[in-house]
């Protein structure tokens, strides 16, 4: 008999929640949730996975947190719809600048005239009350 087997990991994505307001950078943005597992394949068919770990990374400035099992779990099958601070563990802090700009682009930072609020995001109006921003 002749069998094809194989281990690797894999990462399967679980989906974006929010928005919420980044505890590291202070910008608006989303959690981008994903499990990641080790999986043991027969003939190119997953037959058993282990190692599952879960993970949330911030859409604002791309740091990385560990999910606790039981609410990846939960997210996992819908059962919870937001991320709680509480069930986050900081892996891996991100640029608070941003990090999405590309070579030789200048940042456009907005403020709003009404409350204060600055942004470098593409926002055309402001999140906190509604104004419409201004470049500065």
């Amino acid at each position: 008999m002749f069998f094809i087997f194989g281990v690797n990991s894999d990462r399967k994505e679980i989906g974006s929640f929010g928005p919420v307001i980044c505890g590291l950078c202070g910008r608006y943005g989303r959690y981008q949730v994903y499990m990641t597992y080790m999986c043991l394949s027969l003939f190119f068919i997953p037959v058993f996975r282990w190692g599952r770990k879960y993970y949330a990374e911030t859409s604002c400035c791309q740091s990385l947190y560990e999910l606790d099992p039981q609410a990846g779990r939960r997210l996992q099958r819908g059962e919870q719809t937001e991320v709680r601070p509480e069930d986050l563990t900081l892996i891996r802090r991100g640029d608070s600048s941003g990090g999405s700009y590309g070579w030789g682009s200048q940042r456009k930072v907005r403020y709003c005239p009404a409350c204060g609020y600055e942004t470098e995001e593409d926002f055309e109006y402001c999140p906190r009350c509604g104004r419409k921003l201004e470049e500065r």
